[in-house]
């Protein structure tokens, strides 16, 4: 999937780095995911925008925090983006027992960005093929970094599998304009 907009980065943050994330990731109020009435076993909280399911529109959330930034700066390297072309942050904690199923991206958002912390695990991506389904995996090891852009972003829907451990994630996105309302999340 390399050439279909899949980029994978092994190690785009040390252990240090990564330790000091979670510590302030484990500070953050999370809320139970939220989804057409149901909540999910994994807790968010997005930064910049967030995607309001009811209302189907991107709304404002708080700005992005300073100990995110760095990791923005990174991620956006990996991408050829400058980092306020990415205006959304989404953390999601992973509990024992908690995954995300199949899935798109809301097509309000141009390029996703992931950044895996604490547990491996495993990416899994499907497209449908005729009658059937192509598949393929990816293992996200612990400080590793993901691009899903063009037919990855827009064929293929991605999902992981329940985790055993805890394991935290940062994915940051970059919203069309078109999709987001006049009022700017820093203003």
């Amino acid at each position: 999937m390399q050439s279909e907009g899949l980029v994978y980065r092994s190690d785009l943050l040390s252990a240090a780095e990564e330790a000091a994330l979670a510590r302030r990731i484990e500070a953050l109020e999370l809320k139970p995911f939220a989804f057409q009435g149901y909540l999910g076993l994994r807790r968010v909280k997005a930064f910049g925008w967030r995607y309001d399911y009811d209302a189907r529109a991107v709304t404002a959330a708080e700005a992005i925090p300073d100990f995110l930034v760095s990791v923005r700066e990174r991620v956006a390297a990996l991408a050829g983006l400058e980092p306020e072309a990415l205006e959304q942050a989404l953390v999601t904690e992973y509990r024992a027992g908690a995954g995300i199923g199949w899935h798109r991206d809301r097509p309000q958002f141009a390029e996703v960005l992931g950044v895996s912390l604490l547990a491996p695990c495993v990416l899994r991506f499907r497209r449908r093929r005729g009658e059937g389904w192509e598949r393929a995996r990816l293992p996200a090891e612990p400080r590793s970094a993901y691009l899903l852009r063009g037919p990855a972003r827009t064929e293929w829907e991605h999902s992981i599998a329940p985790m055993t451990q805890l394991r935290y994630s940062v994915t940051f996105r970059r919203p069309f304009s078109s999709a987001l309302p006049p009022a700017r999340p820093d203003s």
